[in-house]
C-alpha cells in the first residue's frame, strides 16, 4: 500500500526537487562570480535547506546526535557510511558551519543543475574512480585546503552507496591521504541510518515516512594516533552505530 501511495507523492516531490535545483543554479552563479566564496557558500547552504524541505513531502525527518562534540576552528575530516544522496544534502545543511567539502565521482561534475556547479566551484574534489593516479593529487589538494582554511572534508570510505544499509568494507587510501596533508585535523566518525530506505524501491517511487539519524562519534585528533589505529577506531565507531 505504501508503495502505491508513493507514486503520486514521488511525482510531486521530484517536481519540487528539480525546480529547486533549477532556481538555485543562477543564484549560485551570481553569488560565486559577483560576490565570492562566502556568498556562494550561503547559497549552497540554502539550496540544501530547500532540498531537505522537499523531502518532508515524503514524510522524511532528520535527527543529528552529538553535534555539540564536534571541535570548532580546526580542520575536520568527517568519515561516514553512505546510503543515499540524502546523506549529502543533510550534512551540507546541518554541518554548514564547518564548510563541508566532498570527495565525489567525476561524473557528478557536469549535467546536474546546481549540484555540478557547486562541486566544480565550491571546494570539493572530483575523482575518476577508473584513474587512481588522478585521485591522489586531488585528495591531497583537499587535505591541504582544509588544513589551510580550517574547513572540513567529507569522505565515504565504502566507495559506493549501500543499498540495504549494511556497511561495506572501508577503503583506507582516501582517508590516509587526507590525514597526511591535514595533520592538525580531527577525524569525526558519523553513522548514518535509514537513508537507504528512501530509495529502497529505486529512484521511483520513493520510500515514505523515514526518520534519518546521523550519530556523531568521538572526534579523533590525527596527531594522536598512528594511521592504522586511527582507521580501526574510525571504522569501528561508524559500523557500531549503524542499525540494520
Amino acid at each position: 500500500m505504501q508503495k502505491l501511495i508513493s507514486y503520486p507523492i514521488s511525482v510531486i516531490y521530484y517536481l519540487c526537487f528539480g525546480l529547486t535545483l533549477v532556481i538555485f543554479h543562477p543564484i549560485q552563479w551570481v553569488c560565486f562570480h559577483v560576490f565570492g566564496y562566502q556568498a556562494h557558500k550561503i547559497s549552497v547552504d540554502y539550496l540544501n535547506f530547500f532540498l531537505l524541505r522537499c523531502t518532508n513531502l515524503l514524510g522524511t525527518t532528520y535527527k543529528f546526535e552529538n553535534r555539540e562534540s564536534i571541535p570548532k576552528n580546526v580542520p575536520l575530516i568527517f568519515v561516514s557510511n553512505h546510503q543515499s544522496m540524502y546523506d549529502i544534502i543533510a550534512m551540507i545543511w546541518f554541518f554548514r558551519r564547518f564548510h563541508c567539502k566532498f570527495v565525489s565521482k567525476i561524473e557528478l561534475g557536469k549535467g546536474i543543475p546546481s549540484v555540478s556547479f557547486n562541486l566544480r566551484h565550491g571546494g570539493s574534489v572530483l575523482i575518476d574512480r577508473k584513474d587512481p593516479k588522478q585521485a591522489i593529487p586531488a585528495i591531497k589538494g583537499l587535505g591541504e585546503y582544509i588544513e589551510k582554511h580550517n574547513r572540513s572534508a567529507v569522505i565515504f570510505p565504502e566507495g559506493t552507496r549501500s543499498k540495504t544499509g549494511k556497511p561495506k568494507e572501508f577503503s583506507q587510501t582516501g582517508l590516509k591521504i587526507l590525514c597526511k596533508n591535514a595533520p592538525s585535523a580531527y577525524v569525526v566518525p558519523v553513522s548514518i541510518n535509514n537513508s537507504w530506505k528512501i530509495v529502497k524501491y529505486g529512484f521511483f517511487p520513493l520510500g515514505l515516512g523515514n526518520r534519518l539519524t546521523f550519530v556523531v562519534h568521538k572526534p579523533l585528533a590525527v596527531k594522536d594516533y598512528d594511521f592504522a589505529d586511527l582507521m580501526e577506531k574510525t571504522e569501528t565507531a561508524v559500523v557500531q552505530g549503524i542499525k540494520i
